[in-house]
């Protein structure tokens, strides 16, 4: 991709209209889901500076190492500063990343106090007054490359910390720095790299520095080594004190560029994006770019809903991102370097067990574009690997969480007929991906068993869940291309859940390899990742997920009453065996909204033919499962597929069968609401009401014909069109 980067954002707003210049990032509040007030889990966001699916995530770090509690780096609750990296996961319930810290000081600190009083932050900006040494520091960013200003004290010498040692705590992931360098190519440039390892193995990062003042003099350090005005330093715990003078009031810019793949391109990246030193142009052209992306989706509803409805939509875009440089390079999973077809960009960061269910189906709809990109990205996965990944992270798999779920994302854009997609080597990477053994995903022991034994392999009740829905996708693709065989083959393999299904204790229950019950079952009893049958929840949260055939899963259950029966039971039983697992917050009775095996089981009660039962669960966890303050998220965002659900619910309908092409309906919380999709066309939610309290749904009309069964497929939206809700109380 060679077209600047400015260049790209003055034209995408040119496409979407000029009038719409300042109507959606004024409702986005960053804050929101940075940080837990009453205890709990409160989204693990973070506040600063970065653009739409970015390279660079530029953004205070409020811990010495961050942790697994403030895994983007920030909480909302500290009161210190140590300094801005520029990479960082949004809202994972893991940290890592967090990679080179710049930290402005005049006497050396590592640190300062700050208050969220003299704090602001908005899509593409971050600002925050070092209280300490009363230094102000803001933050924009443009794809690959990370800008900073520094307004120092007029009576005081500017100096600037540069530190490769800080990184996420080095107590997790068996994380530690293999190498690292700091070169000083001139008074005005810096570069270097670090390479690190943790939850994502070996990760490089090349970086290119530039300055709009001289540096006067430098001080290196490695540990207690430590160099004056050398020209550069190798190792293992490097930083760097850079020190400009007295700057008479004058701010202090840096422009820092990344590259996975070697400090040239990261020189490349900051001449192609970032040449000039106008500050305010680089957060004016951050601002355009997320104009463009929030508005393909225009909601009216009251200030709140505004504000969570736009904030949540950001939060879908922090990520996947970009991970290859503007010459098309990029590092490949086996270490080397490859290179993409011009135009293309190569993503990282697919948290998939979270997004396959809501975020990458919203991509379908708001930013179909890039979804061939996401494609072919994880396919580049499979052809190092073998096959697609699980949890990818810089280009690496860390094989985080279960199940294959790259496989519903790819089927799903290929069904919905995404272009520019190799069809038949899509297929070939998910049906590979589906009989390669792999972490967690033993398919020999699947094929042998018809389930997962829990004494061979852990999280089975789970993972045999997960992985029947998988092949569901897989026999689908298969049964497009007309593989009869294979569809066979998956199709079957897709009914092995009932395996599992004990109708005595009328549960998904885990068996041994000699197809003996576990006992004792205690369907309220949680797990966590691994050492249990269940992964992250218990057995009543995961016994829903069978979105491949509900119809089967109700027939199971004893019919639509006794279906019905259950969810009423699951929604109000408060009981509980032992300990929560970590992720389990956001309750409705058992359900669990804060974590996402939960996240679809509301719209069930539409297909036991109660539809106003899913209008009001679905009505209250909008309504009171999120908020506009730092605890905004009743669980981490999940690289927002928290956010996600709230997009998708907010407008009035959700996919529970996230590769079917179609969405159950539920409530909309607007009275309008416009896709603005990217064929051109555009589609209308109507739901006009007297009051909030009128949030029951009457009957529902889709191009002046009412619409059967409370289901919208993604070709009624794509046609464009207007759906009109009438609502009650």
């Amino acid at each position: 991709m060679k077209i600047a980067f400015i260049l790209v954002c003055t034209l995408a707003l040119a496409f979407t209209g000029s009038a719409r210049a300042t109507d959606f990032t004024q409702y986005v509040n960053p804050f929101i889901g940075t940080g837990a007030v009453h205890g709990g889990l409160s989204g693990n966001n973070y506040p600063g500076a970065t653009v739409p699916f970015g390279m660079v995530q530029l953004s205070p770090d409020t811990r010495e190492a961050p942790d697994w509690a403030q895994a983007s780096g920030y909480d909302y609750n500290d009161t210190t500063i140590y300094g801005f990296s520029h990479t960082r996961l949004s809202g994972t319930g893991a940290s890592d990343l967090i990679d080179l810290l710049l930290m402005p000081t005049t006497g050396n600190r590592t640190s300062s106090t700050f208050s969220h009083e003299r704090e602001e932050a908005h899509p593409g900006y971050y600002q925050v007054f070092l209280k300490d040494e009363g230094i102000n520091a803001e933050l924009t960013a443009t794809t690959r490359t990370g800008i900073h200003r520094y307004t120092y004290p007029e009576t005081k010498d500017a100096e600037l910390i540069i530190d490769l040692d800080h990184s996420a705590n080095k107590e997790s992931w068996n994380r530690k720095i293999i190498h690292s360098q700091i070169r000083l190519i001139n008074d005005r440039t810096i570069e270097g790299y670090r390479i690190i390892t943790g939850w994502a193995k070996l990760r490089k990062v090349y970086f290119h520095i530039e300055f709009s003042t001289p540096i006067v003099s430098a001080t290196l350090r490695d540990g207690d080594r430590r160099y004056e005005n050398a020209p550069l330093i190798n190792g293992t715990d490097l930083h760097a004190l850079l020190r400009f003078g007295k700057l008479n009031g004058q701010p202090l810019i840096c422009k820092v560029a990344l590259s996975p793949v070697s400090k040239a391109n990261a020189q490349l990246n900051m001449e192609q994006e970032a040449g000039h030193w106008e500050f305010d142009r680089f957060v004016t052209d951050a601002n355009t770019c997320w104009e463009k992306e929030l508005s393909k989706i225009k909601a009216d509803g009251s200030e709140l809903q505004k504000e969570l409805f736009y904030t949540a939509l950001y939060h879908t875009m922090l990520q996947p991102n970009t991970f290859s440089d503007v010459n098309g390079e990029y590092m490949t999973a086996d270490y080397t370097v490859g290179k993409l077809p011009g135009g293309e960009t190569h993503y990282t960061t697919f948290s998939l067990w979270d997004t396959f269910r809501g975020a990458h189906p919203l991509y379908t709809l708001i930013t179909p574009e890039r979804v061939p990109d996401f494609v072919k990205s994880m396919i580049r996965q499979y052809d190092s690997y073998g096959y697609l990944p699980i949890w990818q992270l810089w280009g690496q798999d860390n094989y985080c969480m279960i199940g294959n779920h790259s496989i519903p994302v790819i089927v799903d854009a290929v069904l919905k007929g995404v272009p520019d997609i190799d069809v038949e080597k899509a297929y070939e990477a998910v049906r590979n991906s589906s009989l390669t053994s792999h972490p967690n995903s033993p398919f020999h022991v699947w094929e042998k068993y018809g389930y997962m034994p829990e004494n061979i392999q852990t999280q089975s009740v789970s993972i045999t869940l997960e992985q029947a829905y998988d092949d569901w996708c897989t026999a689908r693709l298969a049964k497009k291309l007309g593989k009869e065989e294979d569809h066979q083959h998956f199709t079957h393999r897709s009914g092995f859940y009932r395996n599992l299904y004990n109708s005595d204790t009328h549960f998904f229950q885990p068996k041994n390899d000699k197809g003996e019950w576990i006992e004792p079952f205690d369907p309220y009893k949680y797990g966590a990742n691994g050492g249990y049958p269940f992964t992250e929840g218990n057995a009543w949260q995961y016994y829903w997920y069978v979105p491949q055939d509900i119809p089967a899963l109700i027939e199971l259950t004893g019919g639509s009453k006794a279906f019905e029966q259950k969810l009423d039971t699951f929604f109000t039983s408060r009981h509980q065996s032992g300990e929560l697992n970590d992720n389990a917050s956001g309750f409705v009775g058992q359900y669990a909204h804060g974590n996402e095996p939960s996240h679809h089981v509301a719209y069930l009660y539409n297909y036991a033919g109660r539809p106003e039962k899913t209008q009001k669960y679905v009505h209250h966890i909008l309504t009171e499962l999120y908020n506009n303050t730092s605890s905004g998220y009743a669980g981490n965002d999940d690289c927002g597929e928290m956010s996600a659900w709230y997009v998708f619910s907010a407008m009035g309908f959700y996919p529970v069968n996230p590769a079917s092409g179609e969405y159950v309906i539920g409530t909309p919380a607007f009275n309008h609401c416009t896709l603005n999709l990217s064929n051109g066309k555009e589609f209308h939610i109507e739901a006009p009401r007297k009051s909030p309290s009128e949030f029951y749904v009457r009957s529902i009309q889709l191009n002046g014909q009412p619409l059967k069964g409370f289901i919208l497929t993604h070709k009624d939206i794509v046609k464009g069109g207007t759906m009109v809700f009438k609502m009650k109380k």
